[in-house]
């Protein structure tokens, strides 16, 4: 846990020194919110939206008035968390689990001091562990003292599943950071819905095994999450070109999707330095 707590600060400390000397800027960008609340009423001018008018006040016959909002500074940043057997894919010395605590670790880190709520989901097929948002430091850290500590019951992966909870249990707009490999199947219409209700950040996370694997020959390949063996022949040119256009075919979908509904989206590579990346989504988000 140590180890971990210091890992996470060594990145957030790099990212910091970046936003803060590059884009003269907050973390507070990242996770600012859209959400609007109502602040006052002015008189109408010409030019004003007709759906902001204030049919109620006007109507006592003082004038026409509007609507006016602010941003909302009540913001809850909500992190869902792919922790299913897929995840464990990886090199002996990092697998993509790790790189999910860690990006997580960090930007949940960033938003307790930014956000006035922070909560978590972590899910397989299943619930694996859900904190509720709240605003207290307690909550931000038991969030990542959580994170280090899960141990998955369930191998199997249901995503949309975890996308319509947390269509259920955020009423308000939030800020949700979504982490997955996304090896599954029937989530795009959740995922949709999402992005429509919620300022919506997607991670992807990936091996690069999952796109080329080394050339072994003939070996025996275990499904963590079905527990299947099957037999693959990894020198075969024809499976190495299924392997890589497949894996290239979903992530292009999921781009392509992310982008017609507004919501960020972000490849990592679980062995590669992830700081420079999550720099880019902030210096993207901050001008949106």
């Amino acid at each position: 846990m140590d180890e971990f707590l210091a890992r996470i600060r060594y990145f957030d400390i790099q990212i910091r020194k970046a936003v803060n000397s590059q884009m003269r800027g907050t973390f507070r960008s990242v996770f600012k919110g859209t959400g609007l609340e109502f602040s006052d009423l002015r008189t109408y001018q010409y030019g004003d939206d007709v759906r902001a008018i204030d049919w109620n006040v006007s109507s006592k016959g003082h004038g026409t008035f509007v609507k006016v909002f602010r941003e909302e500074k009540d913001q809850t940043v909500f992190f869902v968390v792919d922790v299913s057997a897929s995840q464990q894919v990886g090199s002996r010395q990092r697998i993509k689990l790790d790189t999910t605590r860690d990006v997580t670790g960090v930007l949940a880190m960033s938003a307790i001091r930014e956000a006035s709520h922070v909560g978590m989901y972590c899910f397989s097929d299943q619930k694996e562990c859900y904190i509720k948002p709240a605003s207290t430091m307690k909550t931000g850290y038991q969030l990542i003292t959580s994170l280090f500590k899960l141990v998955p019951q369930s191998t199997r992966t249901n995503l949309a599943d975890a996308l319509l909870f947390t269509l259920n249990i955020l009423k308000r707009r939030s800020v949700v950071i979504l982490l997955s490999d996304f090896i599954d199947t029937s989530y795009e219409h959740n995922l949709k819905a999402l992005a429509r209700k919620h300022d919506l950040v997607v991670v992807h996370l990936y091996d690069k095994r999952e796109v080329n694997l080394p050339r072994l020959g003939i070996i025996p390949v275990h499904d963590a999450e079905t527990g299947r063996v099957s037999w693959v022949n990894t020198s075969s040119m024809s499976f190495r070109t299924q392997l890589r256009e497949s894996f290239q075919s979903n992530q292009r979908g999921l781009e392509r999707l992310c982008r017609q509904y507004n919501a960020n989206y972000l490849a990592l590579e679980s062995q590669d330095d992830f700081v420079p990346k999550l720099i880019d989504l902030f210096r993207v988000r901050k001008y949106q």
